[in-house]
């Protein structure tokens, strides 16, 4: 699957999810495993509750954390197709 700053995504509703501490802990409803994000995983699961754009959840990182956009864009397109390998979140095409 081929994301771009334009793909809109949103957390998949059949995971429950709570905040322990400042990270993020996952069960998934369907294949009753356990994920836990970093807390800066944690955030970025709190900025796609409601769909957004990977570019407005990297513009969202880069006013909340000290990182330059090009490390910033890489390490958040890498952990978006993990989650949406894993089901854990919905992907909108861009077209």
């Amino acid at each position: 699957m081929e994301l771009s700053g334009s793909t809109k995504v949103v957390v998949n509703k059949d995971y429950v999810y709570c905040k322990v501490e400042d990270e993020m802990v996952l069960l998934g409803m369907k294949d009753e495993i356990y994920y836990g994000l970093n807390p800066v995983g944690a955030f970025i699961w709190e900025e796609i509750k409601e769909p957004k754009t990977i570019n407005e959840v990297r513009d969202a990182i880069l006013a909340e954390y000290d990182v330059e956009k090009d490390e910033c864009e890489q390490d958040l397109l890498g952990l978006l197709q993990e989650l949406a390998g894993k089901g854990l979140i919905d992907v909108e095409d861009d077209e």
